[in-house]
């Protein structure tokens, strides 16, 4: 997929509304060479999604072995409003907390006495963290209003012709 396709869908004010959300579910392929989707925390920076996790994750070394990824952010209503996005990952290690965990995290209603007592467990516990950084390179958006799944699409067709 062109860059600029990819840069006009992720533009797109549906687009942006669902990469603000915290949560997505990222499919990758584990050791064992079985397919794995679980929900994680996400952090958009206006080129890439970050997650974050602990340096023991199983996932790590499944990334490594391989990076390709998909994920999926989606709303919780009918239709649901949905950003498929695929691409490799870099991973990052870092000392201590990354930026991006704490501000996805902060995404949660907590009182400031809640927040501060938060972020000094989350400090206490991790000496570092890995940054899961996944720049897209392929990406559709589904509204069921103006965009629908590729087979429904291609269902359409058949029917019209």
């Amino acid at each position: 997929m062109k860059q600029n396709t990819i840069d006009e869908i992720l533009n797109r004010p549906l687009s942006q509304e669902l990469l603000a959300r915290d949560l997505a579910r990222l499919a990758y392929t584990a050791l064992d060479g079985t397919p794995r989707a679980i929900p994680i925390g996400i952090h958009w920076n206006g080129r890439e999604i970050v997650m974050c996790t602990s340096t023991n994750a199983p996932k790590l070394p499944a990334l490594r072995r391989n990076p390709a990824v998909a994920l999926t952010i989606d709303t919780e209503s009918h239709p649901p409003k949905v950003l498929l996005l695929r691409g490799t990952v870099e991973l990052d290690y870092v000392d201590g907390i990354p930026d991006e965990y704490l501000q996805w995290s902060g995404t949660y209603e907590m009182t400031p006495e809640q927040r501060v007592e938060w972020e000094e467990n989350v400090r206490s516990l991790y000496d570092g963290m890995v940054r899961i950084v996944l720049t897209p390179t392929w990406v559709k958006l589904i509204d069921f209003e103006t965009t629908l799944p590729s087979a429904v699409e291609e269902l359409i067709r058949r029917k019209s012709a």
